[in-house]
Protein backbone atom coordinates (compact mmCIF):
# COMPACT_ATOMS: atom_id res chain seq x y z
CA UNK A 1 0.00 0.00 0.00
CA UNK A 2 1.37 3.82 -1.00
CA UNK A 3 2.40 5.28 2.44
CA UNK A 4 -0.45 6.75 5.04
CA UNK A 5 -1.46 10.24 4.97
CA UNK A 6 -2.51 12.54 7.82
CA UNK A 7 -5.24 14.75 7.58
CA UNK A 8 -5.99 17.75 9.48
CA UNK A 9 -9.33 18.78 9.15
CA UNK A 10 -10.57 22.56 9.26
CA UNK A 11 -14.17 23.20 9.95
CA UNK A 12 -15.45 20.95 12.23
CA UNK A 13 -19.36 22.01 11.40
CA UNK A 14 -22.00 20.20 9.92
CA UNK A 15 -20.55 18.07 7.14
CA UNK A 16 -17.56 17.25 9.34
CA UNK A 17 -18.88 13.85 10.57
CA UNK A 18 -19.57 12.34 6.99
CA UNK A 19 -16.15 13.77 5.98
CA UNK A 20 -14.18 12.12 8.98
CA UNK A 21 -16.30 8.47 8.91
CA UNK A 22 -15.41 8.56 4.47
CA UNK A 23 -12.03 9.35 5.48
CA UNK A 24 -11.67 6.32 7.90
CA UNK A 25 -12.94 3.93 5.10
CA UNK A 26 -9.46 4.31 3.46
CA UNK A 27 -6.01 2.89 5.51
CA UNK A 28 -4.22 5.33 3.59
CA UNK A 29 -5.52 7.61 5.47
CA UNK A 30 -4.95 8.66 9.51
CA UNK A 31 -7.42 11.84 10.45
CA UNK A 32 -4.51 12.99 13.39
CA UNK A 33 -6.32 16.71 14.24
CA UNK A 34 -9.30 19.36 13.53
CA UNK A 35 -9.46 22.78 14.02
CA UNK A 36 -11.94 25.37 14.31
CA UNK A 37 -12.12 29.37 14.52
CA UNK A 38 -14.87 28.02 17.78
CA UNK A 39 -12.20 25.72 19.34
CA UNK A 40 -15.32 24.66 21.99
CA UNK A 41 -16.69 23.11 18.27
CA UNK A 42 -13.03 21.57 17.56
CA UNK A 43 -12.45 19.78 20.48
CA UNK A 44 -16.46 18.64 20.39
CA UNK A 45 -15.36 17.05 17.53
CA UNK A 46 -12.24 15.21 18.35
CA UNK A 47 -13.78 13.77 21.49
CA UNK A 48 -17.09 12.25 19.34
CA UNK A 49 -14.84 10.72 17.01
CA UNK A 50 -11.69 10.17 18.87
CA UNK A 51 -9.09 12.40 17.02
CA UNK A 52 -5.93 12.90 18.63
CA UNK A 53 -5.90 16.46 18.68
CA UNK A 54 -7.81 20.05 18.54
CA UNK A 55 -5.71 22.62 17.26
CA UNK A 56 -6.10 26.09 16.58
CA UNK A 57 -5.91 26.56 12.71
CA UNK A 58 -1.70 28.89 12.99
CA UNK A 59 -0.97 25.35 14.93
CA UNK A 60 -2.62 22.51 12.99
CA UNK A 61 -0.98 24.71 9.87
CA UNK A 62 2.19 24.86 11.69
CA UNK A 63 2.47 20.96 12.24
CA UNK A 64 4.86 18.99 9.79
CA UNK A 65 3.13 15.68 10.77
CA UNK A 66 -0.26 16.95 8.71
CA UNK A 67 0.13 15.87 5.29
CA UNK A 68 -3.20 16.90 4.01
CA UNK A 69 -5.37 19.95 5.13
CA UNK A 70 -9.12 19.11 4.49
CA UNK A 71 -10.88 22.27 3.78
CA UNK A 72 -14.52 22.12 5.18
CA UNK A 73 -14.75 26.03 5.82
CA UNK A 74 -18.12 28.00 5.22
CA UNK A 75 -17.45 28.53 0.98
CA UNK A 76 -16.30 32.63 1.83
CA UNK A 77 -13.54 31.00 3.58
CA UNK A 78 -12.44 28.30 1.43
CA UNK A 79 -10.09 30.01 -0.79
CA UNK A 80 -8.23 31.73 2.13
CA UNK A 81 -8.00 28.86 3.91
CA UNK A 82 -6.86 26.79 1.29
CA UNK A 83 -4.32 29.85 0.41
CA UNK A 84 -2.80 29.25 3.67
CA UNK A 85 -2.72 25.44 3.67
CA UNK A 86 -0.92 25.43 0.49
CA UNK A 87 1.17 28.33 1.49
CA UNK A 88 1.97 26.13 4.66
CA UNK A 89 3.30 23.18 2.89
CA UNK A 90 0.37 20.86 2.88
CA UNK A 91 -1.14 19.66 0.06
CA UNK A 92 -5.25 20.56 0.20
CA UNK A 93 -8.64 19.05 -0.61
CA UNK A 94 -11.21 21.38 -0.29
CA UNK A 95 -15.09 21.18 0.27
CA UNK A 96 -17.27 22.91 -3.06
CA UNK A 97 -16.87 25.52 -4.26
CA UNK A 98 -13.16 25.65 -4.96
CA UNK A 99 -13.92 29.82 -3.99
CA UNK A 100 -16.45 32.03 -4.93
CA UNK A 101 -14.86 33.50 -8.01
CA UNK A 102 -12.45 32.36 -10.60
CA UNK A 103 -9.79 35.08 -9.48
CA UNK A 104 -9.48 33.03 -6.24
CA UNK A 105 -9.85 30.31 -7.82
CA UNK A 106 -6.82 30.65 -10.02
CA UNK A 107 -4.53 31.84 -7.21
CA UNK A 108 -5.29 28.80 -5.60
CA UNK A 109 -4.08 26.86 -8.45
CA UNK A 110 -1.17 28.66 -9.30
CA UNK A 111 -0.17 28.50 -5.72
CA UNK A 112 -0.44 24.70 -5.63
CA UNK A 113 2.01 24.91 -8.80
CA UNK A 114 4.42 27.18 -7.35
CA UNK A 115 4.41 25.13 -3.50
CA UNK A 116 4.80 21.77 -5.66
CA UNK A 117 1.84 20.76 -3.85
CA UNK A 118 -1.57 19.28 -4.84
CA UNK A 119 -5.33 21.15 -4.85
CA UNK A 120 -8.65 19.21 -4.78
CA UNK A 121 -11.64 20.15 -4.12
CA UNK A 122 -15.35 18.14 -3.81
CA UNK A 123 -17.87 17.19 -4.90
CA UNK A 124 -16.54 13.53 -5.30
CA UNK A 125 -19.75 12.28 -5.44
CA UNK A 126 -18.94 11.07 -9.11
CA UNK A 127 -16.31 8.28 -7.62
CA UNK A 128 -19.31 6.53 -6.29
CA UNK A 129 -21.09 3.50 -8.05
CA UNK A 130 -23.53 5.06 -9.46
CA UNK A 131 -22.29 8.08 -11.32
CA UNK A 132 -18.78 5.52 -12.26
CA UNK A 133 -21.66 3.07 -13.50
CA UNK A 134 -22.98 5.06 -15.91
CA UNK A 135 -19.55 6.39 -17.35
CA UNK A 136 -18.82 2.67 -17.78
CA UNK A 137 -22.21 2.78 -19.87
CA UNK A 138 -21.32 5.89 -21.87
CA UNK A 139 -17.53 5.03 -22.54
CA UNK A 140 -18.72 1.42 -23.98
CA UNK A 141 -20.97 2.57 -26.47
CA UNK A 142 -24.78 1.68 -24.66
CA UNK A 143 -26.13 4.80 -25.67
CA UNK A 144 -24.50 5.34 -28.54
CA UNK A 145 -22.90 8.85 -29.10
CA UNK A 146 -23.91 11.41 -26.38
CA UNK A 147 -26.05 14.29 -27.88
CA UNK A 148 -27.65 16.10 -25.19
CA UNK A 149 -28.57 16.34 -21.51
CA UNK A 150 -30.97 17.45 -19.01
CA UNK A 151 -30.45 18.46 -15.26
CA UNK A 152 -32.28 19.49 -12.60
CA UNK A 153 -32.08 20.68 -9.39
CA UNK A 154 -35.77 21.81 -8.09
CA UNK A 155 -35.45 22.86 -4.11
CA UNK A 156 -37.57 24.80 -1.79
CA UNK A 157 -34.36 25.28 -0.21
CA UNK A 158 -32.46 25.08 3.12
CA UNK A 159 -33.90 27.20 5.33
CA UNK A 160 -36.71 24.09 7.11
CA UNK A 161 -33.75 22.12 7.81
CA UNK A 162 -30.48 23.50 7.82
CA UNK A 163 -28.94 24.92 11.32
CA UNK A 164 -27.54 28.47 9.46
CA UNK A 165 -29.01 28.37 6.81
CA UNK A 166 -28.11 32.03 5.81
CA UNK A 167 -24.94 31.67 4.00
CA UNK A 168 -26.55 29.85 0.98
CA UNK A 169 -28.83 33.32 0.07
CA UNK A 170 -25.33 35.64 0.34
CA UNK A 171 -23.58 35.61 -2.80
CA UNK A 172 -21.30 32.61 -3.50
CA UNK A 173 -23.90 30.42 -2.50
CA UNK A 174 -27.76 30.23 -3.82
CA UNK A 175 -28.35 26.50 -5.64
CA UNK A 176 -26.12 27.34 -8.60
CA UNK A 177 -22.93 27.84 -6.60
CA UNK A 178 -24.50 25.44 -3.41
CA UNK A 179 -25.20 22.60 -5.36
CA UNK A 180 -24.66 23.14 -8.81
CA UNK A 181 -21.10 21.35 -8.67
CA UNK A 182 -22.46 18.41 -7.79
CA UNK A 183 -24.64 18.91 -11.44
CA UNK A 184 -21.35 19.86 -13.28
CA UNK A 185 -19.32 17.47 -12.17
CA UNK A 186 -21.39 14.78 -13.35
CA UNK A 187 -22.19 16.11 -16.14
CA UNK A 188 -18.14 16.62 -17.05
CA UNK A 189 -17.33 13.52 -15.71
CA UNK A 190 -19.55 12.03 -17.97
CA UNK A 191 -19.20 14.12 -21.52
CA UNK A 192 -16.40 16.40 -21.01
CA UNK A 193 -15.53 20.28 -20.39
CA UNK A 194 -18.07 23.42 -21.32
CA UNK A 195 -17.56 25.24 -23.77
CA UNK A 196 -20.12 28.14 -23.98
CA UNK A 197 -22.57 28.80 -21.92
CA UNK A 198 -26.45 31.18 -21.82
CA UNK A 199 -28.69 31.72 -18.89
CA UNK A 200 -31.62 33.09 -16.71
CA UNK A 201 -31.88 34.13 -13.25
CA UNK A 202 -33.80 35.83 -10.87
CA UNK A 203 -34.36 36.21 -7.07
CA UNK A 204 -38.07 35.08 -6.47
CA UNK A 205 -38.38 36.19 -2.69
CA UNK A 206 -35.74 38.30 -1.42
CA UNK A 207 -36.45 37.07 2.22
CA UNK A 208 -36.91 33.61 3.21
CA UNK A 209 -37.33 32.41 7.03
CA UNK A 210 -36.06 29.83 8.65
CA UNK A 211 -38.15 27.39 10.21
CA UNK A 212 -35.36 25.32 11.80
CA UNK A 213 -34.97 24.51 14.70
CA UNK A 214 -31.92 25.88 15.36
CA UNK A 215 -32.67 29.29 13.76
CA UNK A 216 -36.54 29.52 13.64
CA UNK A 217 -38.13 32.71 12.74
CA UNK A 218 -35.26 34.32 11.18
CA UNK A 219 -35.53 36.51 8.71
CA UNK A 220 -32.67 35.77 5.61
CA UNK A 221 -31.87 38.43 3.35
CA UNK A 222 -31.39 37.37 -0.22
CA UNK A 223 -28.95 38.54 -2.43
CA UNK A 224 -27.69 35.84 -4.92
CA UNK A 225 -30.33 34.44 -7.76
CA UNK A 226 -32.40 31.51 -6.37
CA UNK A 227 -33.29 30.42 -9.69
CA UNK A 228 -30.90 29.56 -12.28
CA UNK A 229 -31.60 28.18 -15.56
CA UNK A 230 -29.00 27.47 -18.32
CA UNK A 231 -27.88 25.96 -21.85
CA UNK A 232 -24.79 24.48 -21.35
CA UNK A 233 -23.06 23.45 -24.64
CA UNK A 234 -20.26 20.78 -24.46
CA UNK A 235 -17.11 20.61 -26.24
CA UNK A 236 -17.49 17.49 -27.66
CA UNK A 237 -20.76 18.72 -28.85
CA UNK A 238 -23.48 18.04 -26.49
CA UNK A 239 -25.69 20.38 -25.53
CA UNK A 240 -27.47 20.53 -21.86
CA UNK A 241 -30.43 22.20 -20.36
CA UNK A 242 -29.66 22.41 -16.46
CA UNK A 243 -31.80 24.42 -13.76
CA UNK A 244 -31.27 24.66 -9.93
CA UNK A 245 -33.42 26.27 -8.14
CA UNK A 246 -34.22 26.86 -3.89
CA UNK A 247 -37.83 28.30 -5.19
CA UNK A 248 -39.96 24.92 -6.00
CA UNK A 249 -42.36 24.97 -3.15
CA UNK A 250 -44.57 22.52 -4.63
CA UNK A 251 -42.37 19.72 -5.39
CA UNK A 252 -40.91 18.68 -8.71
CA UNK A 253 -41.26 15.03 -10.81
CA UNK A 254 -38.14 16.07 -12.97
CA UNK A 255 -35.23 13.44 -13.46
CA UNK A 256 -32.12 14.47 -11.60
CA UNK A 257 -29.95 13.70 -15.02
CA UNK A 258 -30.39 11.99 -18.34
CA UNK A 259 -28.12 11.95 -20.83
CA UNK A 260 -29.39 11.19 -24.89
CA UNK A 261 -27.42 9.39 -27.18
CA UNK A 262 -28.11 8.21 -30.51
CA UNK A 263 -28.97 4.52 -29.44
CA UNK A 264 -30.57 5.21 -26.00
CA UNK A 265 -31.17 7.05 -22.96
CA UNK A 266 -29.28 6.70 -19.47
CA UNK A 267 -31.05 8.09 -16.14
CA UNK A 268 -28.43 9.51 -13.93
CA UNK A 269 -28.94 9.11 -10.60
CA UNK A 270 -28.76 12.18 -7.88
CA UNK A 271 -25.29 13.50 -7.71
CA UNK A 272 -25.32 14.04 -4.48
CA UNK A 273 -25.71 10.37 -3.62
CA UNK A 274 -22.66 7.58 -4.18
CA UNK A 275 -25.41 5.08 -5.23
CA UNK A 276 -27.86 4.19 -7.45
CA UNK A 277 -30.11 3.30 -9.44
CA UNK A 278 -28.90 3.76 -12.85
CA UNK A 279 -31.54 2.66 -15.97
CA UNK A 280 -30.63 2.43 -19.48
CA UNK A 281 -33.32 2.53 -22.23
CA UNK A 282 -32.40 1.40 -25.83
CA UNK A 283 -33.82 2.63 -28.74
CA UNK A 284 -35.94 0.69 -30.47
CA UNK A 285 -37.70 -0.69 -26.38
CA UNK A 286 -40.13 0.92 -24.19
CA UNK A 287 -38.54 -0.49 -21.30
CA UNK A 288 -36.26 0.61 -18.77
CA UNK A 289 -33.51 -1.66 -17.68
CA UNK A 290 -32.17 -1.14 -14.09
CA UNK A 291 -28.37 -1.72 -14.44
CA UNK A 292 -26.24 -3.37 -11.79
CA UNK A 293 -23.41 -0.90 -10.52
CA UNK A 294 -19.93 -1.89 -11.12
CA UNK A 295 -18.55 0.03 -8.37
CA UNK A 296 -18.76 0.10 -5.10
CA UNK A 297 -21.67 1.87 -3.94
CA UNK A 298 -20.78 2.17 -0.04
CA UNK A 299 -18.22 5.02 -0.10
CA UNK A 300 -18.63 8.07 1.19
CA UNK A 301 -17.26 11.54 1.37
CA UNK A 302 -13.45 11.63 1.64
CA UNK A 303 -12.82 9.73 -1.13
CA UNK A 304 -11.77 12.02 -3.15
CA UNK A 305 -9.62 12.56 -0.56
CA UNK A 306 -8.69 9.58 -0.06
CA UNK A 307 -7.73 9.66 -4.35
CA UNK A 308 -5.48 12.16 -3.18
CA UNK A 309 -3.54 10.65 -1.40
CA UNK A 310 -2.71 7.72 -3.71
CA UNK A 311 -1.83 9.93 -6.39
CA UNK A 312 0.51 11.66 -4.34
CA UNK A 313 2.08 7.98 -3.98
CA UNK A 314 2.24 7.16 -7.32
CA UNK A 315 2.86 10.70 -8.87
CA UNK A 316 -1.01 10.12 -11.34
CA UNK A 317 -3.50 12.78 -11.77
CA UNK A 318 -5.72 12.95 -8.96
CA UNK A 319 -10.00 12.60 -9.99
CA UNK A 320 -11.12 15.38 -7.73
CA UNK A 321 -9.16 17.83 -8.89
CA UNK A 322 -8.41 21.70 -8.42
CA UNK A 323 -8.78 22.08 -12.45
CA UNK A 324 -12.32 19.97 -12.72
CA UNK A 325 -13.18 22.34 -9.30
CA UNK A 326 -11.95 25.16 -11.12
CA UNK A 327 -13.58 24.76 -14.86
CA UNK A 328 -16.94 24.38 -12.79
CA UNK A 329 -16.26 26.93 -10.79
CA UNK A 330 -15.77 28.91 -14.67
CA UNK A 331 -18.67 27.57 -15.39
CA UNK A 332 -20.82 28.79 -12.89
CA UNK A 333 -19.22 31.97 -12.83
CA UNK A 334 -19.94 32.64 -16.39
CA UNK A 335 -23.75 31.16 -15.82
CA UNK A 336 -24.28 34.32 -13.79
CA UNK A 337 -22.19 36.70 -16.07
CA UNK A 338 -24.31 35.37 -18.79
CA UNK A 339 -27.74 36.06 -17.23
CA UNK A 340 -27.03 39.50 -15.94
CA UNK A 341 -25.95 40.49 -19.05
CA UNK A 342 -28.42 38.37 -20.90
CA UNK A 343 -25.53 36.71 -23.66
CA UNK A 344 -23.91 33.45 -24.47
CA UNK A 345 -20.25 33.36 -23.54
CA UNK A 346 -18.06 31.18 -23.82
CA UNK A 347 -15.82 29.42 -21.14
CA UNK A 348 -12.50 30.26 -20.74
CA UNK A 349 -11.33 27.51 -18.81
CA UNK A 350 -11.25 23.60 -19.58
CA UNK A 351 -10.02 20.09 -17.95
CA UNK A 352 -9.58 16.68 -18.98
CA UNK A 353 -12.21 14.34 -18.26
CA UNK A 354 -11.26 12.32 -14.74
CA UNK A 355 -10.12 9.27 -15.57
CA UNK A 356 -12.66 6.31 -13.97
CA UNK A 357 -12.45 4.14 -11.48
CA UNK A 358 -10.70 0.49 -12.31
CA UNK A 359 -13.05 -2.50 -12.07
CA UNK A 360 -12.75 -4.82 -9.18
CA UNK A 361 -10.81 -2.39 -6.28
CA UNK A 362 -10.87 -3.88 -3.37
CA UNK A 363 -12.76 -2.46 -0.44
CA UNK A 364 -10.55 0.39 1.25
CA UNK A 365 -8.32 1.23 -2.26
CA UNK A 366 -8.34 2.93 -5.36
CA UNK A 367 -5.67 1.85 -7.35
CA UNK A 368 -6.00 -1.81 -9.03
Amino acid sequence: MTKKMTVGIIGCGNISGAYIQGCRQFPILEVAACSDLEMARARETAESYHIPRALPVTDLLADPAIDIVLNLTIPAAHAAVSLEALSAGKHVHSEKPLALNTADGRAILETAVRQRRRAGCAPDTFLGGGLQTCRKLIDDGWIGKPLAATAFMMSGGPESWHPNPAFFYEAGAGPLFDMGPYYLTALVHLLGPISDVSAAARISFTERIATSEARFGERLPVSTPTHVAGLLTFAAGPVATMITSFDIKGGAELPRIEIYGSQGTLSVPDPNTFGGPVRLRRAGTDIWQEVPLTHSATVRRGIGVADLAYAIGSGRPHRASGDLAYHVLDVMESLLIAAAEGRRLAVNSTCERPAPLPLGLLPGTLDA
